[in-house]
């Protein structure tokens, strides 16, 4: 039964429900619904709606208006919704970001919830739908957590540019950032580095330059000879590629040069001498370092990175172990974190600390003697 003197009630499924009415144009009334865990988190969320009705009703802001100057019928259902959200970020973020959000709404879903009315998704609806009714597919913990916040996306966009109401489903899953990388250890480094400096060509010297100065595998791939400054001494960063799909109605798939990750990761870094000669020695016509003609494919890459280790007689590391192991050395060698963070292209120095510094055993080993000695001048004092 509903609440006394309002329009919340209980439901059977142990959920808070509570209705309300939008306003139309010819001075009828639509009944929407909202759910929560509690009678108040509802309550707040009615509340919030009455003061939209309000304005809508003053005049302040119209379906119009709300709709962004759209003449089409507000979209009822979830798909049309993702639609219009997909077409936005198509416009307005970088193409690699769209094809990873459209590949991951198109497979997971649209077929699953797209019918459903925007106002009437739950978690409940999600989770019996697509997690439990997947069939065959196995969602890992990180799938889960990008399916729903791309649902949360989706449900932000309606909220900000159609007559729906603000929600939220609560991401329930951890985000697991996958297997700690290993870090290639000292014997291994010098075993790799021997091993590159032999017969040394374009393609070794770019696993010098990711072990040296950190580069990321699209970085590496995508290095033009005009992005070194031999007289300065300097690599500037200026692009990444990558393999995405090559159009939205096929499944081939085509290399994409694009600009770094991000904004910081822009950057210019200073290079050794011993590097500038390296480079210098292999330099060759070509418009890329490692590719020649055209930027290298980073799955050929990794590729021939494997094959270099087991020529060396090294274990199987994964390409991005060449920047994590970059970026241990560093700090084991008393590199301050600020310049660390610059060179690796990051936001801010605690994406560098949790993610790139795993200090080694030798380097706890240094920290521990320190405050050995500290001790042992303790016990000399007591003696």
């Amino acid at each position: 039964m509903p609440k006394h003197g309002t329009n919340i009630r209980k439901r059977a499924d142990g959920r808070w429900e509570g209705r309300y009415k939008i306003p139309q144009s010819d001075n009828s009334s639509k009944y929407r619904s909202v759910y929560g865990k509690t009678c108040r988190e509802v309550k707040e969320k009615l509340e919030s709606i009455a003061l939209q009705n309000k304005l809508l009703v003053s005049g302040a802001e119209t379906k119009k208006e709300i709709n962004k100057g759209s003449d089409q019928e507000i979209p009822e259902d979830f798909h049309a919704i993702s639609t219009k959200w997909l077409e936005c970020i198509k416009e307005t973020r970088k193409y690699s970001t769209y094809i990873k959000y459209r590949g991951i709404y198109e497979r997971h879903v649209r077929d699953k919830i797209g019918g459903t009315a925007v106002h009437d998704l739950t978690y409940s609806i999600v989770n019996e739908k697509i997690f439990r009714g997947g069939g065959d597919v196995s969602y890992s913990q990180n799938l889960r957590h990008s399916i729903i916040a791309v649902i949360n996306q989706i449900l932000k966009f309606a909220a900000e540019n159609y007559e729906c109401p603000e929600m939220r489903l609560e991401n329930r899953f951890v985000h697991n950032k996958g297997k700690k990388i290993e870090i290639i250890n000292h014997t291994e480094q010098a075993s790799l580095i021997r091993y590159l400096y032999r017969e040394m060509d374009a393609s070794k010297a770019g696993i010098l330059l990711c072990i040296f100065i950190g580069l990321r595998l699209g970085e590496v791939c995508s290095l033009k000879w005009d992005d070194i400054d031999f007289e300065q001494m300097i690599i500037h960063v200026r692009r990444t590629v990558q393999r995405i799909a090559a159009d939205e109605n096929s499944n081939r798939t085509a290399l994409l040069i694009t600009e770094p990750k991000s904004t910081f990761s822009i950057r210019e870094i200073p290079i050794s001498a011993g590097i500038a000669q390296v480079l210098n020695e292999i330099k060759r016509d070509g418009e890329y370092v490692v590719g020649g003609k055209a930027p290298l494919d980073p799955r050929t890459y990794q590729n021939r990175f494997k094959r270099y280790l087991r020529a060396a007689s090294i274990k199987e590391y994964n390409f991005h172990a060449l920047r994590h192991t970059f970026a241990t050395n560093c700090i084991d060698n008393d590199m301050d974190v600020k310049s660390l963070s610059e060179i690796l292209g990051h936001a801010n120095i605690q994406i560098t600390l949790n993610k790139y510094v795993h200090p080694t055993m030798d380097a706890k080993r240094r920290q521990l003697a320190v405050l050995d000695s500290v001790y042992g001048q303790f016990g000399g004092k007591c003696e």
